[in-house]
């Protein structure tokens, strides 16, 4: 039996889910187990609880086949629990380090008391850490052991679950379980500490109480569902009443109820509108039930509020609140002169247009900062010309890059009047970046972000852990990312990052990415064609070299020697090099080309176009790699500048050792590596596999009719193609006259 329990519910919470467990399973404390219950949660959350348990034997899983909600799902747990005590945390929050062993140490030190209660911390998503406001409750003098009559000052901290541990025995002899809706912490909170007969403290953080920015807390939902709050105190109410001992606790929590009752009515975000007379009647008629014999009102403020309560006087109390609220206003005063100018520096035309009907049947379009006509927002563009041919599809581009557009696609200029007209007006906007600062989200707009790669590199708030890597303001980005409805993924570890790292109420689409559509869909006479744009003659293995972007390089200079790479490859290969968009031409590369056996197609339209023409990817650290792993065809890492690229930027995994393939670190092991042949030997093979596994989950060439039949036809996620399994897949077919279209593994 371990000394320690931990239960763990999870629902909805795939971008929080690792850093949850790997602060339980990080801890030098190991002497427990933990329960984590997947509330049959809709995202990819059971998934990695489950890749958990199979790395961890200590973690243990329950999925249950419906959505029972939190009281439930802990109680599932805690039948499953097995440890001498239990602790609640909830799968969003984490341990910080050392906690476990800080609470086994007392509680051993305590004599193993039937309640331990620890201190916690909030955390935001700005990195700021406040501490428990009543911090002193817990770190006051006192005995080591007590109970809560002598210190009653305990039932003043917030009704949570999750900053104790309870001995199990304890929690059976009791009868102790959470009951089902809004508000379950508050009977199990109040029924443990008042029954308990020996507590102790620990007047350490043991907990990080995380602040979800896109409102992840179900009591700030807009709902009835707060109604709940009245059977959970019932059911404190009875359980007291059913035990004399007891009796000495009715008025204090006849105090909590009575506040708890005045929060729900006060705070805005919880009541619907045409349900809070009903509340209120409600808990005044509880008020008048559960009063207690010779009850003192409390001073100040708080006492009209309970007098109003006690006659049920409605209107009175909601005068008082609109009191409130006129004095809020004038104090938000400066703030909305600062919003005013802030909308008149959008211009007189922008702000006319705002004030004109959506265009039901417009889409604007847009990619890279208008750099090009391509990528996500282009694969979805051409189905949704396919299926949905009355919406008018319109592109934004920069006048720099307007020589580029494909004939036939209609365009406006970024910054022009067609511009800001379009963009104010249409139903839906797509794009892989966010639009401009000035763009403002419309009701009824629908804003789709495809993104444009897996993230090997940090993104969104986890660059805050690398200031070396960017200037930008955090704020401003996330204000940007509160316009998205919908977030495109072609993975779980993708899906489970972009909710992480831009903390936002947008639905995240497990689609796959649109423009990896063609690399599952391609024929051989698609991959000849592509060749022959290149002028790759048959015969010829042709290396497609993406180098990323760094941080710390002004302009894109190749870190590889490319001719004598071509020089020591033979006269049968061809190398294509393809420098990150946001550098401009390279006059070196332009010099190379000569020979031939060294081709620039940095300018060339679509990547997508040279995956499918190349025998092979060379890249770095590029999410080239995530894309072209779709089509099972050998993919090298040359990553000579890994220590420098990794601490300066930051990645998620190790790419030399997790890597999709064959590995090198010098110009001398990639130009034996790829000369010998071991590019496509069998490890290189094993580790490509391993890798489609890890990051290939969604993309089988669908995702675009996927995304448009969602988005813009507004068919259910059920009714939408499911996903062929990674295996059930074929993928182009590699080059060479020789391979059947059939076999995608040939290459090998």
């Amino acid at each position: 039996m371990p000394k320690l329990s931990l239960v763990i519910p999870v629902y909805k919470v795939q971008g929080y889910l690792p850093e949850c467990l790997d602060s339980v399973l990080g801890q030098e404390y190991t002497d427990y187990e933990i329960v984590a219950v997947d509330d049959c949660s809709p995202d990819g959350s059971g998934a990695i609880l489950d890749e958990y348990a199979k790395r961890d034997p200590r973690v243990h899983v329950i999925h249950l086949t419906e959505n029972v909600g939190l009281g439930r799902a802990r109680n599932a747990g805690l039948e499953r629990a097995q440890g001498e005590y239990v602790l609640f945390l909830d799968s969003d929050d984490s341990l910080t380090d050392g906690a476990l062993a800080a609470i086994a140490e007392r509680l051993e030190a305590t004599g193993n008391p039937e309640v331990l209660v620890y201190d916690y911390a909030r955390t935001y998503w700005d990195g700021r850490v406040r501490p428990n406001l009543r911090a002193d409750v817990l770190t006051a003098e006192s005995p080591d052991v007590f109970s809560l009559a002598e210190r009653p000052e305990l039932l003043d901290l917030l009704q949570i679950v999750w900053n104790k541990a309870y001995r199990r025995d304890f929690i059976t002899r009791i009868g102790l379980t959470f009951p089902p809706g809004y508000y379950e912490d508050a009977p199990w909170t109040f029924c443990s500490m008042i029954s308990a007969e020996r507590i102790a403290v620990l007047g350490r953080v043991c907990v990080l109480y995380r602040q979800r920015r896109e409102g992840g807390n179900i009591l700030k939902t807009v709902s009835r569902k707060h109604f709940d709050v009245f059977d959970q105190y019932r059911r404190v109410f009875e359980f007291v009443g059913r035990r004399d001992e007891l009796a000495q606790w009715h008025a204090p929590l006849f105090r909590k109820m009575v506040d708890h009752y005045l929060t729900v009515l006060e705070r805005p975000g919880r009541l619907p509108q045409n349900a809070r007379a009903e509340f209120f009647h409600r808990a005044a008629a509880d008020y008048r039930a559960y009063l207690p014999q010779d009850f003192e009102l409390p001073a100040g403020r708080r006492r009209h509020k309970y007098t109003m309560l006690q006659r049920d006087a409605y209107p009175a109390l909601m005068g008082a609140l609109a009191a409130a609220r006129t004095r809020q206003r004038v104090q938000s005063k400066t703030r909305r002169v600062l919003n005013r100018s802030k909308r008149s520096a959008m211009g007189v035309f922008y702000r006319s247009q705002l004030r004109l009907p959506l265009d039901e049947n417009l889409a604007v379009f847009s990619a890279y900062w208008g750099r090009s006509v391509s990528c996500n927002p282009a694969a979805i563009d051409a189905e949704l010309g396919r299926l949905a041919p009355h919406v008018r599809r319109v592109w934004a581009v920069r006048p720099e890059a307007v020589k580029q557009v494909p004939e036939g696609v209609e365009y406006v200029r970024v910054g022009s009047r067609e511009y800001w007209a379009a963009v104010a007006r249409a139903k839906y906007l797509v794009n892989n970046v966010n639009f401009g600062d000035s763009v403002v989200k419309r009701e009824g707009q629908v804003h789709v972000q495809t993104h444009h790669g897996t993230p090997l590199k940090t993104m969104g708030l986890d660059q805050q852990k690398y200031p070396a890597s960017t200037n930008m303001s955090f704020r401003k980005l996330l204000q940007r990312c509160d316009r998205w409805d919908f977030s495109l993924s072609s993975n779980r570890f993708s899906s489970s990052v972009w909710e992480r790292v831009y903390p936002c109420s947008y639905t995240s689409l497990d689609t796959g990415y649109p423009r990896n559509d063609i690399l599952l869909r391609a024929t051989a006479e698609d991959v000849r064609a592509a060749r022959e744009e290149l002028g790759l003659s048959e015969g010829t293995t042709a290396f497609l070299y993406t180098p990323t972007h760094r941080e710390y390089q002004s302009g894109f200079v190749p870190r590889l020697d490319l001719e004598q790479l071509a020089e020591r490859l033979g006269p049968d290969v061809t190398v294509l090099v393809r420098g990150h968009y946001f550098y401009g031409g390279s006059a070196r590369l332009t010099e190379l080309q000569s020979s031939g056996r060294i081709v620039d197609v940095s300018g060339h339209p679509s990547v997508e176009r040279l995956y499918l023409a190349a025998d092979a990817l060379i890249t770095d650290y590029s999410s080239a790699m995530f894309d072209y792993a779709n089509l099972n065809r050998p993919i090298v890492i040359f990553a000579d500048d890994w220590d420098t690229y990794s601490v300066v930027r930051g990645t998620y995994f190790d790419v030399l050792r997790e890597g999709p393939g064959a590995v090198a670190t010098t110009q001398e092991e990639l130009s034996e590596l790829l000369s010998s042949g071991e590019w496509r030997g069998d490890r290189a093979a094993e580790a490509r596999d391993r890798f489609r596994r890890r990051f290939c989950d969604f993309d089988d060439g669908r995702a675009s009719e996927r995304v448009v039949r969602h988005v813009f036809l507004g068919e259910p996620l059920a009714e939408l193609p499911p996903i062929v399994p990674l295996d059930e897949r074929v993928p182009a077919p590699p080059p060479g006259p020789d391979v059947a279209a059939s076999d995608p593994i040939s290459v090998l």
